[in-house]
């Protein structure tokens, strides 16, 4: 829970963990080029941001705007030649796993609020229309609601394997529930494309997700993809990737699909020569 002091500013009431999150780009650039990052933590309710840099190498102009989705973006223009774009954040998230309530209702299309309908539409990776006769044969007759959509992540969860270069930038949910291979975008777009096909709004989620009180992952951190759902009157948060609670969600970028929320647009052509995310619980409060 949380309270507000006179200055209106949310105040956080439970424990919490504090996070350093970061990431690391480096590109080689045969000419200058436009480049947009969605790379900052978004500040919420439960959410504090307490110290953040985000800096390019060499020095180049930068501008940070809000898009339609409220998301935070950077836009620069890499200079040719190599350039190296560096984001950190100390962020104090709460120590609990995401809420959880099996008794969240299903909306009627004619009654979901305006700004959610958009999310029950096919989009570019979501292509719930493809998967529509699927998605009613598999999730149809099981009882409407938060188990329903349960259901899915569990299926999603175990229907496809998990591998790097297992997908392209171009695979669709349909292609990856053809093949059983994705990253976790790919379990994230699988279940939202059955839940639009259910009439369900469900959007795209990514950020940085430690392992916070779980077993560390074999591979080297990465950015985390996964699903919000218009339940009731809230969006909820569910995983179809780990598929089990998780503690230090830090969410970066929400939209229909990846399409909306890629964490580097370039227009142009660098060769992006490493990347490097980071996401753990930091037990030194960083300094002012």
């Amino acid at each position: 829970m949380s309270s507000r002091h006179h200055d209106g500013v949310p105040r956080l009431t439970w424990n919490t963990r504090l996070l350093h999150v970061g990431c690391a780009f480096t590109y080689r650039a045969e000419v200058p080029t436009p480049t947009v990052f969605l790379v900052r933590a978004l500040r919420t309710a439960d959410i504090r941001v307490s110290r953040e840099n985000l800096e390019i190498t060499p020095d180049v102009q930068m501008r940070h705007h809000l898009d339609v989705c409220g998301n935070r973006r950077s836009r620069v223009v890499l200079p040719a030649g190599l350039s190296t774009v560096h984001y950190g954040a100390w962020v104090d998230v709460p120590d609990r796993t995401e809420d959880v309530d099996e008794t969240a209702v299903e909306t009627l299309p004619d009654d979901l609020p305006d700004d959610v309908l958009p999310y029950t539409l096919p989009s570019r990776y979501c292509v719930s229309d493809v998967l529509g006769d699927e998605a009613w044969s598999r999730f149809g007759a099981h009882p409407p609601g938060y188990g329903r959509v349960a259901e899915i992540c569990r299926q999603v969860h175990e229907s496809l394997r998990f591998g790097y270069g297992t997908s392209t930038a171009l695979s669709t949910a349909a292609d990856v529930n053809a093949t059983g291979f994705g990253v976790c975008r790919d379990f994230a777009h699988l279940a939202i494309s059955f839940c639009r096909a259910l009439n369900i709004p469900a959007r795209y989620v990514f950020g940085y997700l430690p392992d916070l009180d779980v077993r560390p992952g074999d591979a080297p951190m990465d950015f985390a993809a996964w699903m919000e759902v218009w339940l009731g009157d809230r969006w909820w948060t569910f995983d179809p990737r780990n598929n089990e609670p998780r503690k230090g969600r830090v969410v970066i970028g929400r939209g229909r699909d990846a399409a909306d929320v890629a964490m580097v647009t370039t227009f142009g052509g660098p060769v992006l020569e490493s990347m490097v995310v980071q996401a753990e619980e930091d037990f030194a409060p960083p300094r002012r």
